[in-house]
């Protein structure tokens, strides 16, 4: 990695005088958008098959004005790329759409699969420059919509008021998935430690507190019926028995002890919010806990 400090960076005309980033020595050019006083350095980074140009600069936090003891969950998946929740009277659960990272993930393991059948059935591991291509036209894709993504929900939690999130990951997630080939090749593919660490800056920026919390048992345990969520251990051999069920993985609901149906995910989310904050919902159990579970809402990510 090459890495040009301010000092080694064009003041001209033909530089930052004229919102043109260009290197000292270098045949490059980026147009800038950032203050030229907020750029810290520019850096060169070898990919394979190509070069990124990063542009470092420093940015202030700015508190906005949000609450820490307003808590949200995240729950991350698939389909559903994050689930919203929270245990304030009235929130309505919100639902970041998965599907464009999904769709171009299932189009570029097809179309990768399709070029190394071309090619002789000893050479199959080889790399050719059209897979290089695509796999870089597939990684900017994500990459975008992660950034659109995070920002949107930071966005719509600074107007909310929200002061602490609360994430759910577990240690070897994706090495050790069992939910089926095809569910697995999806949720492995999608980049969530990424987007995490997305959310943690964009809301380190405006004040916001970012909590990673462990997340076993949170999709089998019912929210509704206030089942216990016990952690993971290794060489555990007890065997939990929750009041509900997931209802398979495609259809994305999660059935009660009651037989009601309720969005799994969203589901997830709040036994998220209940395993970190146990007494996140004492007051609306005496209530009547299923208020919480509404129709959630998409929320919008321009594209």
């Amino acid at each position: 990695m090459l890495v040009y400090t301010i000092q080694a960076i064009s003041r001209s005309k033909c530089g930052l005088k004229g919102g043109i980033i260009k290197p000292s020595m270098l045949p490059i050019e980026v147009k800038k958008q950032q203050d030229p006083k907020q750029i810290d350095q520019v850096r060169i980074v070898p990919r394979h098959g190509h070069y990124v140009v990063e542009v470092v600069h420093t940015k202030e936090p700015v508190q906005a004005n949000v609450d820490p003891s307003f808590c949200v969950a995240i729950d991350l998946g698939v389909t559903n790329l994050a689930a919203i929740t929270s245990n304030r009277a009235g929130w309505v659960p919100r639902l970041v759409n998965g599907r464009r990272v999904k769709a171009c993930n299932q189009w570029y393991n097809k179309r990768m699969k399709e070029l190394k059948m071309c090619l002789p059935k000893e050479d199959r591991e080889r790399v050719t420059k059209q897979m290089e291509q695509i796999t870089n036209t597939r990684n900017r894709q994500i990459n975008h919509y992660l950034h659109t993504a995070s920002k949107r929900m930071i966005d719509f939690l600074v107007k909310e008021g929200v002061g602490t999130i609360i994430v759910g990951k577990n240690p070897l997630w994706k090495q050790e998935t069992g939910m089926g080939k095809r569910n697995n090749q999806n949720f492995v593919q999608i980049p969530h430690a990424r987007f995490i660490d997305m959310l943690t800056y964009k809301a380190a920026l405006v004040g916001i507190q970012v909590e990673v919390r462990e997340e076993s048992y949170t999709s089998k345990a019912s929210f509704v019926d206030l089942d216990p969520i016990p952690t993971y251990t290794p060489n555990d051999d007890e065997e939990h028995i929750f009041s509900g069920k997931r209802m398979g993985r495609r259809n994305r609901l999660y059935q009660t002890k009651d037989g009601r149906k309720i969005c799994a995910d969203v589901n997830g989310s709040y036994n998220i919010l209940r395993k970190s904050r146990p007494d996140a919902f004492a007051d609306a159990a005496a209530k009547g806990i299923a208020a919480y579970v509404v129709q959630p809402v998409r929320l919008a990510i321009p594209v």
